[in-house]
């Protein structure tokens, strides 16, 4: 008998532990990620070899439950965020996805662009369209246009960038219908919506936030095949192992390097969240040096951040500060090889 209540007790706990944990709490846990390899990644047609490394960094972000939640408060290197620091207002888990990809997207072009201007090499773009970002509640879009649309067409007008697709539909009036030609998983649809007054601009339109979609064009060229990591953070690091291969100079100089930072088309380098776990994933990686995003010397800059969870980790790696691409190539230049 005592048996069997030991038996339906675990039973009913262990439903209960399997319930609760898919009872997520308005907040989202971040905790160290990876350090990966970028030379697999990164493909520059007939690109010269490297005897190191340049590695991306990541963090591993989900929303959380009862119990990552309380791991967190426990860790010193997690931490916890609530919905609205991480997700724009009114944005949905596939807005914010497809978000998420198209920063990581952006930031491959603006690599890209980055390595061949330093290399000397031209580059040139097409235009596809403009991505939907997000969907404003209460608008004409909302249940006829997805996060992930590809806007390519307006009235039969093609445009050669969102600011004139946005030129248009703002020089009509409210209560006009507009025509979208939109490519939906790859399905080409026609959409007819009327355009209202937005209330944030007091311009005229249909309810939505859009990208670019274009697509640059080099030679030789590159693919960056970045999966579903997502975000802005890998484009610096993107930018120096495109250039390392699109020159023989090896600036590696055999050693593992990580880092992290945004990076614009001026080669500026910016900061990320999350520096402190990616310092972990670096030094579990055996990286032997990182670059942080310096953010002009302020005092609460990743790169501050950055060195004092190398102290407290107590890792050898060394901590090197960047503002833009050319001061990390000049670094890596004056490094003496392995």
């Amino acid at each position: 008998m005592r048996n069997k209540y030991f038996i339906r007790s675990f039973i009913i706990a262990a439903i209960i532990v399997l319930i609760s944990s898919f009872y997520y709490l308005p907040f989202y846990v971040s905790k160290p990620g990876m350090a990966k390899e970028l030379e697999p990644i990164i493909e520059v047609e007939n690109g010269f070899d490297e005897q190191g490394s340049f590695m991306l960094t990541t963090v591993r972000m989900g929303r959380a439950n009862i119990y990552s939640y309380a791991i967190a408060k426990l860790s010193k290197y997690q931490e916890i965020f609530p919905i609205k620091a991480i997700r724009n207002e009114n944005e949905t888990d596939k807005e914010y996805n497809v978000r998420q990809l198209h920063l990581m997207a952006t930031s491959k072009l603006a690599a890209i662009e980055t390595a061949y201007k330093k290399a000397g090499i031209p580059i040139d773009y097409d235009y596809n369209g403009v991505f939907v970002l997000n969907v404003m509640p209460g608008m004409p879009a909302e249940g006829k246009l997805e996060a992930g649309d590809r806007i390519f067409k307006v009235d039969g007008n093609e445009f050669e960038s969102s600011e004139q697709f946005i030129q248009y539909v703002s020089g009509k009036s409210v209560g006009d219908e507009v025509t979208f030609a939109i490519d939906r998983y790859e399905e080409i649809q026609e959409v007819k919506l009327p355009l209202e007054r937005l209330k944030e601009t007091g311009k005229v339109g249909v309810g939505i936030s859009l990208v670019d979609d274009k697509d640059i064009v080099v030679d030789p060229t590159v693919t960056i095949n970045s999966e579903d990591i997502g975000g802005p953070s890998a484009g610096f690091m993107f930018s120096l192992e495109i250039y390392n291969q699109l020159t023989e100079e090896d600036l590696t100089r055999g050693y593992p390097i990580a880092g992290t930072g945004t990076i614009d088309l001026n080669g500026n380098i910016g900061p990320i969240g999350g520096i402190e776990q990616k310092i972990i994933a670096a030094d579990k990686a055996g990286a032997e040096i990182f670059f942080a995003p310096n953010e002009k010397g302020a005092s609460d800059s990743n790169y501050r951040a950055a060195v004092k969870t190398a102290k407290d980790i107590k890792t050898k790696m060394k901590i090197i500060p960047v503002d833009t691409f050319d001061e990390a190539i000049s670094y890596l230049k004056n490094l003496k090889a392995k």
